[in-house]
């Protein structure tokens, strides 16, 4: 088969070999599929914890179980995959997640389902050759991939959660910026955190950035969304804004800079702890701070709810707007540079 022919080959088989595909748009899909198993399940096990309702626990393992195969399931549709593929999937994401947490289920199902893809329809046998192709490569995927990731993952991840328990004040600032950043760009903050398993402080200073970023650009934005925009982007993602950031990249320098104080202020002064669920989601469906309450409920820190408060929503709003009429002093935003198609 000439290069040319395999191009066309591959092209008709929409595998798409790129950053596009497997780190935009696998990983934003992978955000979906643990808020529809892991970080609902949180949710609701939260919810039972506090009203003592024993069917919210029922609900709630029933959700995190479905993680492994709700990640397969969400990569594989991102992927455009066929629909064996697409089903068979939901094994593969099942042991991924199993032998190498969240990243290995993104390994082996991208994995698999490119495999499953170039031999779907190719033979007779299709209803048995193309499950069989996208399970056995996905498990061996998951089997002498997903341990090392997960090592890899879990390591740097200590690495930054011990740095912002040594250096709260600049590990702060930096953990805050970069994932409320990650949050607005077309990646999932979420799943980075998940993957990271960033917890503890580590974990409140990225919540702190993601609402910065979210509450941030909804009040900034008021006057040309209204409370449509303000709901889209404080209580859905910021990630809207990302078509304006890119005709004019000077809209994200406020809530950046709000981040990067309320980072600190949620190290230092709060002391505010996540879990790994909730650390990348910000206020998007109250997740964070519902995961923050979840990781320091044991603690009775009298200074939780202040800080929640403060930091998810007070500062967030404050400090954006404070240095966003700044900007627009400056010129450096005009009327109509954050207005959404809503």
């Amino acid at each position: 088969m000439s290069q040319t022919a395999f191009k066309d080959f591959l092209k008709r088989k929409q595998v798409n070999i790129s950053v596009q595909a497997y780190l935009i748009d696998a990983l934003g899909a992978m955000a979906f599929g643990l808020f529809a198993s892991l970080l609902v399940g949180t949710i609701f096990s939260t919810l039972g914890q506090r009203t003592h309702i024993h069917f919210f626990e029922i609900i709630s393992s029933y959700a995190k179980s479905a993680t492994g195969a709700a990640l397969g399931v969400s990569i594989a549709y991102a992927l455009k995959a066929p629909q064996l593929v697409l089903f068979s999937a939901a094994t593969v994401g099942i042991a991924g997640n199993d032998l190498g947490g969240p990243v290995g289920a993104l390994i082996a199902t991208i994995l698999a389902v490119e495999l499953g893809k170039l031999i779907s329809k190719e033979t007779p046998v299709d209803i048995l050759l193309t499950p069989a192709v996208t399970i056995i490569s996905g498990a061996f995927a998951a089997r002498f991939v997903g341990p090392g990731v997960s090592a890899f993952m879990s390591a740097f991840g200590n690495l930054v959660k011990t740095a912002t328990v040594m250096q709260p004040f600049f590990m702060g600032i930096l953990v805050s910026a970069l994932i409320g950043v990650a949050l607005t760009l077309p990646i999932s903050s979420a799943a980075i955190c998940i993957m990271l398993g960033l917890d503890g402080l580590a974990g409140g200073a990225a919540t702190a950035g993601c609402c910065a970023q979210m509450i941030g650009f909804a009040v900034l934005s008021f006057s040309e969304n209204k409370w449509g925009g303000l709901l889209a982007q404080g209580l859905g993602t910021s990630m809207l804004q990302m078509g304006n950031i890119v005709r004019n990249p000077r809209i994200w320098i406020a809530p950046t800079l709000a981040s990067m104080i309320t980072g600190p202020v949620s190290t230092v002064i709060f002391k505010l702890e996540n879990i790994p669920e909730g650390a990348g989601m910000g206020t998007c469906g109250m997740v964070g701070p519902i995961g923050i309450y979840a990781a320091m409920q044991e603690s009775r820190n009298p200074a939780m709810w202040p800080g929640i408060l403060l930091v998810c929503f007070v500062l967030p709003a404050a400090l954006t707007l404070l240095f966003g009429s700044a900007l627009r002093r400056l010129g450096w935003i005009r009327e109509g540079d954050m207005k959404l198609d809503l």
